[in-house]
Order: structure tokens, then C-alpha cells, then sequence
């Protein structure tokens, strides 16, 4: 679990899909749980109760995702979605292209948690505090920007697009 004490930005809807996930935890996947933990103590001995030792870890990844949904609700901090206005800023899907590279890259700036919730999202997520994400933050579509790289190369990025998420 994250012990880190960053504040996520979400959106309003982003924000009830977790708190709808952790009611359904707490309220429908939790109380199934306790119940097949019951059921299988009656079964008697728990030493090769299959159904009891399933369960029960059942019971401790389900507890953990509560914990970690319960961090990141407390570290939420609700704002509008960004505008569509071309400036890069969390919550946009960017396109940059590297210097020299006739590619282009998209990616999602901002926290790599709120896209745990859904899988079907196929994007890489940079943190507005990496290089790359604090080089453009606050720039334009057809800017171009330098950072340093942690390895201490300087790299230069054309912003093609941003997008909100």
C-alpha cells in the first residue's frame, strides 16, 4: 500500500466510481466473504479446509483494496475536468513527438492509481512531477520543451496534442 501522502486530483465522476467501488466492497464482496468463512467453519477441521483457506485469503486481498481505496479517497482532492483548450495540465491525454522522431507518443498525465479502477484504459500515465510531466505542464499544443532525463541527457519534445481524459 502507498504510504505517500500526494493529493490525486479527480474528477466529480472519478470520485464516485470509488466511492461506489468501496461501498460495493464493503457492502456486497465483504459480507459474501464472511459468509463462505462461516460456511466452511462448519464444515469442521481447518487445517485442510480448502474452502476456508480460499476464502480467507479472499478476505485479505479484499481488505487491502478497501485500505488502498480508503488512502486514495482521503488524498482526493475533487476539481473540474480540464478545459479543452490545448493546455497540457493533469487529466490530459498528451501526444508529444521526440526531437528527431517522426513517432509520437500519447499518454495520460496524471495519477497512475485512479486508472487501476479500469482496465480497459490502454494509455501509459506520467505523473505531472516526473520530468517530462513538469516540462510541459502549463504549455501549449505546438510548444516545444527541454528536460532532463534522470540519467542527465537533455531531451526535447514537440507537444502535438492535449486532450482531457
Amino acid at each position: 500500500m502507498s504510504t505517500e501522502t500526494e493529493t490525486i486530483w479527480v474528477t466529480q465522476e472519478a470520485y464516485d466510481r470509488l466511492v461506489a467501488e468501496l461501498n460495493r466492497l464493503k457492502n456486497e464482496v465483504l459480507p459474501d466473504i464472511t459468509q463462505k468463512i462461516a460456511n466452511a467453519r462448519e464444515e469442521g477441521d481447518l487445517r485442510e479446509n480448502g474452502g476456508y483457506h480460499a476464502a480467507r485469503e479472499e478476505q485479505g486481498k479484499t481488505d487491502a483494496q478497501i485500505r488502498q481505496l480508503e488512502d486514495r479517497l482521503r488524498r482526493a482532492e475533487v476539481g473540474d475536468a480540464p478545459a479543452d483548450d490545448g493546455k497540457v495540465e493533469a487529466g490530459m491525454k498528451v501526444t508529444i513527438r521526440f526531437q528527431g522522431d517522426s513517432d509520437t507518443e500519447t499518454f495520460l498525465l496524471g495519477s497512475r492509481e485512479l486508472l487501476s479502477m479500469d482496465s480497459s484504459v490502454d494509455l501509459d500515465i506520467y505523473s505531472p512531477t516526473s520530468p517530462l510531466g513538469a516540462a510541459i505542464m502549463g504549455k501549449f499544443a505546438g510548444a516545444t520543451v527541454s528536460y532532463e532525463a534522470p540519467n542527465g541527457k537533455s531531451i526535447t519534445v514537440e507537444i502535438v496534442e492535449a486532450t482531457p481524459f
